[in-house]
């Protein structure tokens, strides 16, 4: 690899590190603080005149905070001359706001991806979006990684038997169908309602088989997991042995992390694209590492070399 810099914003350190340590690079050198009147101030500490530069964010609250940190730090690799300036989301901010289905809404992540190009950002690479549509938002490059490979790795070498791949909705489906072509299992759907924007998800009944399966329910986050819970709700209801979960991102807002822990959930598998504190570290939930799998795309990306082959390694 050459003429490459990787930044990390100040929630996205360890993160950074960690695709930084697979690279065998070291990172930028980066300094953010915030002034008494609660303005953000980014300088990068070194040159990157003519260089491929990655600036790498997270959504660790506050995410408006992380936005506007975000932004500054564009615009500075901007106005230093890098060559090239390429965003790395592995959580996509406001990526739930994705269109307009009420009167008199914003869709956020839209202005999300305006105020990215608008910043001066040449390419965005992000994960497991709520809606693939999102991609079509930009007018630059947004590649978009799975952490299905890795989920699936995991959960095949736990040798489950049984199995059943559980979709919390309609949908959810479709992912799910995938999953249960991978693992050679039936799938079976939950029959859900949401009330409203207050998050609460209502499951009635399960369609399909659970009864002395052990169940795996994959989605592509979990937050304040309402729904999730309620789905382990009915899958216990009806049967199933053992209830795992799996998801790309754990947002695990509010009542969370107290939901999980009180659930007839055995284990939640998630991801390290958002950071997970230590307060909502439990026996319950694994964290697996997306890092080699964003490297490999960085190095695939500066040496001009397709992605396509990621989502059959990782």
């Amino acid at each position: 690899m050459e003429n490459i810099k990787i930044f990390a914003c100040k929630s996205a350190e360890k993160f950074t590190k960690d695709i930084c340590d697979c690279l065998g690079l070291p990172m930028g050198q980066i300094s953010s603080i915030k002034f008494k009147n609660d303005n953000n101030f980014v300088q990068i500490l070194e040159t990157v005149r003519e260089q491929d530069v990655y600036i790498v964010q997270t959504t660790e609250p506050p995410v408006n905070e992380r936005v506007m940190e975000l932004l500054i730090t564009i615009d500075a690799a901007k106005r230093a001359s890098a060559r090239r300036i390429n965003v790395v989301l592995p959580y996509f901010i406001y990526s739930r706001s994705d269109k307009k289905d009420q009167p008199r809404v914003p869709v956020t992540a839209k202005l999300m991806a305006q105020l990215i190009e608008a910043a001066g950002a040449d390419r965005v690479i992000t994960c497991d979006l709520h809606n693939p549509a999102i991609q079509a938002y930009f007018r630059i490059n947004c590649d978009r990684l799975s952490a299905q490979n890795l989920l699936q790795t995991y959960f095949k070498e736990k040798n489950l038997k049984d199995m059943v791949i559980v979709a919390t909705d309609a949908g959810s489906s479709k992912k799910a169908y995938k999953y249960s072509e991978y693992f050679g299992c039936p799938i079976a759907l939950i029959d859900k309602r949401r009330a409203g924007n207050d998050d609460r998800a209502i499951a009635s009944t399960v369609i399909g088989d659970v009864k002395d399966k052990q169940a795996i329910i994959f989605d592509d986050e979990v937050d304040t997991a309402g729904s999730m819970i309620e789905t382990a709700k009915i899958l216990e209801k009806f049967g199933a042995r053992e209830i795992y979960a799996g998801c790309t991102h754990g947002v695990l807002s509010g009542p969370a992390i107290e939901r999980i822990q009180n659930s007839p959930i055995k284990e939640l598998v998630i991801t390290d694209t958002i950071p997970l504190p230590k307060e909502k570290q439990i026996d319950k939930i694994k964290v697996l590492s997306m890092a080699p799998l964003f490297a490999e795309a960085i190095k695939r990306i500066n040496e001009a070399r397709p992605l396509g082959e990621l989502f059959k390694i990782y």
